[in-house]
């Protein structure tokens, strides 16, 4: 294939890039923000989830030559940003277990709103990945669902069930927790 690059004008090559790096940038503004509320969303660390939207950033510019459907550049961005972060902090997951055994970090006392806070995030993460993000669209950053159902490529109706099938198992859970909490 680079061959066959090598062999155009140097003025198509670089009009080419240029125009695709144009375009990249502005699909790229339209979602910045939305790339570090979906990290933000999985990892609830500020510092941790610029670093994924600063590698999904660098990823797309990467791969955006490659994207087929420009125009569903969003939900692409929302999906890589989102695999990412789970895998990141299923990395740090790792390392804080190896670790635990050489170090106990002071616990600190949390305020009531933190807590309820802490325990909706860990019904949250107790979810399939599947309800969890949609829960994370949909419940925390506000989208609705025919912007949830395009940004993951699926039906409204899939994203409507997915939702209540997620509030049903995290309204059982935090009821369990709170029970377990009180004794």
């Amino acid at each position: 294939m680079h061959e066959r690059i090598e062999r155009l004008p140097a003025g198509l090559v670089n009009a080419d890039t240029d125009e695709l790096e144009r375009e990249f940038e502005v699909r790229l503004v339209e979602s910045s923000t939305l790339a570090f509320r979906v990290a933000y969303g999985v990892l609830r660390h500020r510092e941790d989830a610029e670093d994924v939207a600063q590698e999904a950033y660098a990823k797309a510019y990467r791969s955006f030559r490659q994207l087929r459907d420009r125009e569903k550049f969003r939900a692409w961005m929302v999906r890589m940003t989102w695999r990412m972060a789970i895998n990141r902090r299923r990395s740090d997951r790792r390392r804080t277990s190896r670790e635990q055994g050489s170090a106990v970090d002071p616990v600190t006392d949390p305020g009531p709103a933190q807590e309820r806070a802490a325990l909706v995030w860990q019904a949250i993460d107790q979810l399939p990945e599947k309800l969890r993000i949609v829960t994370v669209l949909a419940g925390i950053e506000g989208h609705d669902m025919q912007e949830v159902g395009a940004l993951l490529r699926v039906p409204v109706g899939t994203v409507k069930s997915r939702l209540f099938e997620a509030r049903q198992r995290m309204k059982e859970w935090l009821s369990c927790a709170t029970r377990i909490s009180r004794r």
